[in-house]
């Protein structure tokens, strides 16, 4: 008689990988993808290392769906912001602000996600969610210059320029060197003084007008 995976089994794969996965998760957000080795997240887990590959096939495959499942969050609440309650300038920069303070209470885990070296199938799914914040400020754009509030004539062109502008804005403060500095009790930039200023920017950009708040 061949073997059936029972329904009791498979839940408790689900759940065994589910852990893998918060574990890892947890691992990046404290040390970045760096911190993220087979051995470790087994330890981790209380599970041995050959275990994991029976989830996940690679570390590359495993840090690349952590990679997808903390950008997912972060473009969920961007779209919320984005498509929330205000006019379209309002709420470009609501957005902007809010992703700003995300990144800035999860400095390491933001640092991973925008900038940190990775595997290539991690680089692919970074490519993959540029383009849905894109897609998300496309629509926004779009709806602002219907309405009047924005000049803009490439959209497309315009709404990668501004994931570009925010990742730019941000990888400084949130790296490494920035961390240490702070640890050293050195001056660096506020979180106020970075959302401020790359909301005014990105505002500008797209021709809005400045006393928007």
């Amino acid at each position: 008689m061949a073997y059936r995976t029972t329904e009791a089994r498979l839940d408790r794969d689900q759940a065994l990988r589910a852990r893998i996965l918060d574990c890892a998760l947890l691992r990046v957000a404290e040390g970045g993808f760096a911190a993220l080795t087979m051995q470790a997240l087994a330890d981790d887990v209380g599970i041995a290392t050959g275990s994991l590959y029976r989830h996940f096939r690679s570390k590359g495959e495993l840090a690349a769906e952590v990679f997808a499942s903390a950008s997912q969050r972060e473009v969920d609440a961007l779209a919320a912001a984005l498509r929330g309650p205000g006019s379209p300038s309002e709420r470009l920069r609501v957005g902007l602000e809010q992703f700003a303070a995300r990144a800035w209470h999860s400095r390491r885990l933001a640092f991973a996600l925008i900038a940190e070296p990775v595997d290539p199938q991690v680089d692919e799914q970074r490519l993959l969610y540029r383009e849905a914040y894109a897609e998300l400020f496309s629509d926004l754009l779009e709806e602002g210059a219907g309405a009047g509030e924005f000049r803009v004539e490439q959209i497309g062109l315009m709404a990668a320029c501004l994931v570009g502008a925010i990742a730019e804005a941000l990888v400084g403060p949130l790296s490494p060197p920035a961390r240490a500095a702070r640890e050293a009790g050195q001056p660096t930039l506020e979180l106020a003084q970075v959302s401020a200023s790359l909301a005014t920017f990105c505002l500008r950009a797209v021709g809005a007008k400045e006393s928007i708040r």
